[in-house]
């Protein structure tokens, strides 16, 4: 599992999507686009839903677990930079299209 670290908030994804949510998160921020990511976080008892606003005043840390970087897989990436162009924001999504789920730290 990878970490992604932004401000006081570190969330964890696997190192395939979090390679992915990079992508689109570094292109948004490197043309000053502000946006909205949500995902939902599993907890003992239940599925619950966060969001924060990123935006490019704020640093953002990638860590990963392993040390090979995964392909890119150009279709997930547009759908997950069609979700992050939305007005709902960047709704984080497995490869499948699945809503992806974070565990806390």
């Amino acid at each position: 599992m990878g970490v992604l670290i932004y401000g006081p908030r570190d969330v964890e994804f696997d190192d395939r999507l979090l390679t992915h949510l990079e992508f689109v998160i570094v292109n948004k921020l490197r043309r000053g686009e502000s946006f909205m990511m949500s995902w939902l976080v599993a907890t003992a008892n239940a599925t619950s839903r966060e969001s924060m606003w990123l935006n490019v005043s704020s640093p953002i840390y990638f860590k990963y677990v392993g040390s090979r970087v995964p392909s890119l897989n150009r279709e997930w990436i547009a759908v997950l930079e069609a979700e992050a162009n939305g007005p709902r924001g960047l709704i984080v999504r497995n490869e499948d299209g699945t809503p992806a789920v974070s565990h806390n730290r």
